[in-house]
C-alpha cells in the first residue's frame, strides 16, 4: 500500500461521532473484512453437525468422508500452483484441518470431547491466522504489487526507471515489452543484464533473451522461458519432404517453444558446424544429411579423413563420393575447385544466374538451352554439397586457406560447403574463409569459442552456448538467411537418431528406400573431378568400401561389369603389333640413371629454378593439391639435377613463402600468388 493510501486510511479512521454509537459503528465497519474466516468457521461447524446427522454410523459414509478429506487438501494445493508458497501452505493446511475436523464430527457427534475441543480452539486459531495476513497484507508488510516486483527486479539488475508492457503469457513462455528510459540505456544494456535477471528470478542460464525493436535502440521484448522443455530428446521423425527439392528447407530439430528447426540449404549457401566432442555436433550433422539423401535434385560429397568415416559408414552408400583419408580428401578441395568454373559456365549458358531446382532436370525449355535455336535436350545438373568433417585436420594439412577460394567463388555454382569442426579459431580458418560462411550450427563449446560462430548481435540478445558445454547433447543456436531473425538466439535441439543400431537401421532405410530418386552427379562435375583426382574420383566407391565393382562411371551411375579376364587378355592382343608380341610386359625396364649420364646443363641455376617452379604447380594442380621431391624423380633428367638438389631448393621455395609444409613430411602445398599487383 502506498503512502497516500496509508494516510487516507488514517484520515478515515479518525472521521466520524465520538460518541458511543459513533464508536460501535466504526468498530463494526472496521470489523466487517475480518470476519469472513469466523463466518467460514461456523459454517465448517454446521457442515460437521449436518454430516452426523445424515452419516452417523455408516461405514460407506465413513469411507467416503476419510477419501474427502484426503482429496480436498490435494485439490487446494493443486489449484494454488503459482501463488508464493507461504500461501499455498496456510490454504492446504487449514483445508485439510477444516475437512478432518468434519470427518471426526459425522463419524462421531460434534459436541462430544475432544471433538469440541477441537472445533472450538482449532478453529478460533484458523481464523485468527486468516485475520493476521489480512492485517499484513492492509498494512503492506510482506506485500508487493506487480509494478513494484517489477520495479525492484529492473533496479538490482541495473535497468531502473525501465517501463514494462502488458506481458503476453504462453505455455512455458512469457514476452514482455521493454521500453528504456531515454538516453540512459540502451537495448546493449539490456543484453548485458540478462545473467543477472536470471539469477534474479532464479531461472536456467539462457532461458531469458531479448529481441530489440530494430527501429528502436531502447525499445524490444523479453522473452522468458522457464522451463527447459528440450531436456527430453525427440526421436528423428523420418524425411520431411521424401523426394523433394532440396530447395525446401531441411527439418532438422525442433525449437524449445515446440516449434520445427529448419535449415533452408539453398539460402544458408555455407555452413560452419561446430561444436565440442560430446555437444551432440555429429547427431545433427546425420539428420541434415538423413533429409539430404531423401532429396531428388543433389549429390553429396563428404570428407572425413580424421575418423575415416567412422559415424557415416551406414550412409555411404548414398553419398555419391565418400573421402576417407588424407590425400583423398586433398583431391576432393581440388575437384571442388576444379568444378566450380566447370559448373558456374553451365549454367551461364543455359541462362541461370544462380542454380535452381529446374537446372537439375533435362533441359527441354527454350529459354534453358545453350543451342542456337530450340531446346538443347542437355542432362540436368544437380546441386553438390561439399561437407568436410572434422575439417581442423584438413585444415592442418593443407593450410587455413584451403577453403577460401570454394566459399568465395561456390555461391552461383549450386554448390554449398560445409565446415564442421570442434573448434573453429583464427588460428584455424582464415577470415576470408570464415567471412564467407554466412551460416552457422554452434553447439556446446567452452568459454568464448562462441564467438567465432555466432554473430555479436546473437551472443547480445542472450545466446550462450558454453552454459550447455557437452551437458545438453543435441542444443544447438542456428543463424542462417531464410531463419527468422527473432529464433536466432532462440535454442533449439536436433533430432536424436536413437541408441546403437536403431540410427543404422534408419540410415540403411534411406539409403535404400531413396536409392532410385537421388540424383546421379552430372557429366560436367564429374569431368572436373576425374581431371584433378584421377582414380580417387573414378573409383570412390570401391576406394571407400573395400568393395570390388563399386566404382562410379563418369556420369556417376554404375559402370558396367568389367569383362572377363580372358575376353581381356583378347582384347589386349589384338592390340600388340606382331614385332612386340614376344615382349614381356611385365619386366623391369632398364634404368636411365639420374641424370649424370646426360650432356652437361646448359641451364642457370634460376632457369633451371624456374623450370622446377613449373613442374611443381603443373604436379600440384593435376595431383590432390601437395607436392614432395618424390613426385619430380620421373623429371630429374629435364632438370638436370638429383633428388637431394630438389629436396634443397623446394626446402628453399617453403622459406620464400612459395610452398607450404603440410603435417606429412616432405610434402608441400602450393601457395597461390595474387596476379595483377
Amino acid at each position: 500500500m502506498s503512502k497516500t493510501e496509508n494516510a487516507a486510511v488514517a484520515e478515515q479512521g479518525l472521521a466520524g461521532s465520538s460518541s458511543v454509537k459513533g464508536i460501535a459503528g466504526w468498530l463494526a465497519h472496521r470489523a466487517k473484512p475480518y470476519t469472513p474466516p469466523w463466518i467460514t468457521t461456523g459454517m465448517v461447524g454446521t457442515a460437521g453437525m449436518g454430516a452426523h446427522e445424515l452419516w452417523a454410523g455408516s461405514p460407506w459414509a465413513a469411507v467416503g468422508l476419510t477419501l474427502g478429506s484426503v482429496a480436498l487438501p490435494t485439490v487446494s494445493w493443486a489449484l494454488s500452483k503459482g501463488l508464493e508458497m507461504k500461501l499455498r501452505l496456510h490454504s492446504a493446511i487449514t483445508v485439510a484441518a477444516a475437512s478432518a475436523w468434519v470427518t471426526c464430527a459425522a463419524l462421531s457427534a460434534p459436541w462430544q470431547r475432544p471433538v469440541l475441543d477441537f472445533f472450538v480452539l482449532g478453529g478460533a486459531v484458523a481464523a485468527a491466522t486468516w485475520n493476521l495476513r489480512q492485517l499484513y497484507r492492509a498494512a503492506g508488510h510482506g506485500v508487493v504489487s506487480q509494478g513494484e516486483a517489477d520495479k525492484s527486479l529492473l533496479e538490482k539488475v541495473g535497468l531502473a526507471r525501465t517501463r514494462l508492457g502488458q506481458a503476453e503469457v504462453e505455455a512455458n513462455r512469457v514476452t514482455v515489452p521493454y521500453s528504456l528510459p531515454a538516453g540512459e540505456l540502451t537495448n546493449a544494456d539490456v543484453a548485458k543484464s540478462l545473467e543477472r535477471m536470471a539469477s534474479a528470478l532464479d531461472v536456467p542460464p539462457g532461458s531469458i533473451r531479448i529481441q530489440p525493436d530494430p527501429d528502436s535502440a531502447r525499445r524490444g521484448q523479453l522473452v522468458i522461458v522457464p522451463e527447459d522443455m528440450l531436456k527430453t530428446p525427440t526421436v528423428w521423425p523420418g524425411p520431411s519432404r521424401p523426394g523433394g527439392s532440396i530447395a525446401e528447407p531441411l527439418r532438422i530439430g525442433i525449437y524449445d517453444d515446440g516449434s520445427e528447426l529448419l535449415l533452408p540449404l539453398l539460402e544458408a549457401i555455407h555452413i560452419l558446424v561446430m561444436g565440442m566432442t560430446g555437444s551432440g555436433k555429429t547427431e545433427g550433422a546425420l539428420d541434415i544429411l538423413l533429409e539430404i539423401l531423401s532429396r531428388r535434385d543433389v549429390a553429396v560429397w563428404l570428407s572425413d579423413s580424421a575418423k575415416a568415416g567412422q559415424d557415416f559408414q551406414p550412409l555411404l552408400g548414398g553419398l555419391d563420393w565418400p573421402a576417407l583419408d588424407t590425400p583423398t580428401t586433398m583431391a576432393m578441395v581440388a575437384a571442388v575447385q576444379a568444378a566450380i568454373p566447370e559448373r558456374t559456365r553451365w549454367l551461364r549458358d543455359h541462362s541461370y544466374r544462380a542454380w535452381e531446382p529446374a537446372a537439375a532436370e533435362r533441359q527441354t525449355r527454350v529459354q534453358h538451352s545453350c543451342a542456337a535455336s530450340g531446346s538443347c535436350g542437355c542432362e540436368g545438373m544437380p546441386y553438390l554439397v561439399a561437407w568436410f568433417e572434422e575439417a581442423a585436420k584438413t585444415l592442418r594439412d593443407m593450410g587455413e586457406d584451403a577453403f577460401t577460394g570454394i566459399a568465395q567463388e561456390a555461391r552461383s555454382a549450386g554448390v554449398s560447403l560445409v565446415i564442421s569442426m570442434q573448434r573453429a579459431s583464427g588460428y584455424q580458418l582464415s577470415t576470408d574463409t570464415r567471412a564467407s560462411l554466412p551460416a552457422a550450427l554452434c553447439f556446446g563449446v567452452r568459454g568464448d569459442d562462441a564467438a567465432f560462430a555466432l554473430p555479436e548481435e546473437v551472443l547480445d540478445a542472450g545466446a550462450n552456448p558454453a552454459a550447455w558445454g557437452n551437458k545438453r547433447k543435441g542444443y544447438v543456436y542456428v543463424v542462417s538467411a531464410g531463419v527468422d531473425e527473432d529464433l536466432y538466439a532462440n535454442p533449439a535441439r536436433t533430432y536424436w537418431t536413437g541408441p546403437s543400431g536403431e540410427y543404422e537401421r534408419m540410415a540403411a532405410w534411406v539409403v535404400a528406400e531413396f536409392a532410385g530418386v537421388r540424383a546421379l552427379l552430372d557429366q560436367v562435375t564429374a569431368a572436373a573431378a576425374e581431371r584433378v583426382a584421377g582414380e580417387r574420383f573414378t573409383r570412390r566407391l570401391e576406394l571407400a568400401t573395400g568393395q570390388p565393382g563399386a566404382a562410379l562411371s563418369l556420369a556417376g551411375g554404375p559402370q558396367d561389369a568389367p569383362p572377363a579376364i580372358e575376353d581381356q587378355d583378347q582384347e589386349d592382343a589384338e592390340l600388340v603389333d606382331a614385332e612386340d608380341a614376344e615382349l614381356d610386359v611385365t619386366a623391369e625396364l632398364e634404368a636411365t640413371g639420374d641424370g649424370s649420364d646426360l650432356p652437361a646443363a646448359d641451364m642457370s641455376t634460376e632457369e633451371t629454378r624456374q623450370l622446377l617452379l613449373e613442374l611443381v604447380e603443373m604436379l600440384a594442380s593435376m595431383g590432390p593439391g601437395t607436392i614432395g621431391p618424390k613426385d619430380l624423380a620421373p623429371y630429374l633428367g629435364q632438370l638436370q639435377r638429383d633428388r637431394s638438389w630438389v629436396s634443397k631448393e623446394m626446402k628453399k621455395l617453403a622459406l620464400e613463402g612459395r610452398l607450404a609444409p603440410t603435417a606429412e613430411e616432405g610434402r608441400y602445398r602450393l601457395v597461390p600468388v595474387l596476379t595483377g599487383v
